[in-house]
């Protein structure tokens, strides 16, 4: 009787476990990994290949104040353009001027003291050492009078090159001291580019290699070629220093802009 009964509790419990192992939902198979879209990669292979750049001015100045002075005269206003040789500031000029008169009239006087020492030692009245030291002196008024005519050539400021002012520093009637900087200089031409270029690109790219370059501001493309890589990689950032010029020069583009190059043609 006792046989029976756990015989039959012991068909029972198969059959419960049995159900509850039907019950229970089967794991969900793991789905096989699927390649990513070939517009995926397409979008992903052509961000690799864009490199941000920097326009900047092919050649840009700081000019200065040569001596203390007062400015009489500033020809120069923000974003202004100007020509070679165009005289942008001029400074007070009156004492350099009366010191050259003064220098001329001691050369004049110098001069007739060394023609009276010659004549006088012809007429052997005048030793050797006078007459040198008449014409030491002569030679000391030259002297002078070069120094003032070239200060008098510091009592205004030319152009250098073609282009435009970038910043003023000073005023007009402001008197300023040596070495204070006047004006910030932008010249005229085609901007040149610079990127960080992605060391892995490096072997691809050389002189003259050419780029197309979208500026932000202009929303138009253009073309540049590259002028000179850097011989050095950044071992930081693994990127190294590009420099490119534009084709050719566009009045709209300004230094400062910036935009992106494609490098695909590198590829």
């Amino acid at each position: 009787m006792i046989a029976r009964t756990f015989k039959s509790h012991l068909c029972l419990a198969l059959m419960l476990c049995a159900a509850t192992a039907i019950a229970q939902p089967k794991p969900a198979q793991p789905k096989p990994a699927q390649d990513d879209p070939p517009a995926d990669i397409a979008t992903r292979s052509a961000q690799a290949s864009q490199v941000r750049v920097l326009l900047v001015a092919n050649f840009e100045t700081t000019l200065s104040s040569p001596s203390a002075a007062r400015i009489t005269n500033l020809n120069a206003g923000l974003g202004q353009a100007f020509s070679a040789g165009q005289t942008l500031v001029a400074f007070d000029c009156d004492e350099p001027r009366a010191r050259l008169k003064m220098a001329q009239a001691e050369v004049a006087g110098a001069q007739e003291t060394l023609d009276a020492r010659l004549r006088m030692q012809g007429l052997e009245q005048a030793s050797a050492v006078e007459v040198a030291l008449a014409s030491a002196a002569v030679n000391k008024a030259r002297g002078q009078v070069e120094l003032n005519e070239a200060q008098i050539a510091q009592c205004s400021i030319q152009a250098p090159w073609s282009g435009r002012v970038a910043k003023v520093h000073v005023k007009g009637f402001m008197s300023v001291t040596p070495g204070q900087p006047l004006l910030d200089l932008v010249k005229s031409g085609p901007l040149r580019l610079k990127l960080n270029l992605p060391s892995r690109l490096v072997a691809l790219v050389s002189k003259g290699a050419a780029l197309n370059v979208a500026i932000d501001e202009t929303g138009k493309t253009y073309e540049a070629r590259v002028n000179a890589v850097n011989s050095r990689v950044d071992p930081v950032s693994q990127t190294v220093e590009v420099e490119a010029v534009l084709a050719k020069s566009y009045p709209q583009l300004l230094p400062g802009m910036s935009g992106v190059a494609n490098l695909a043609a590198l590829r």
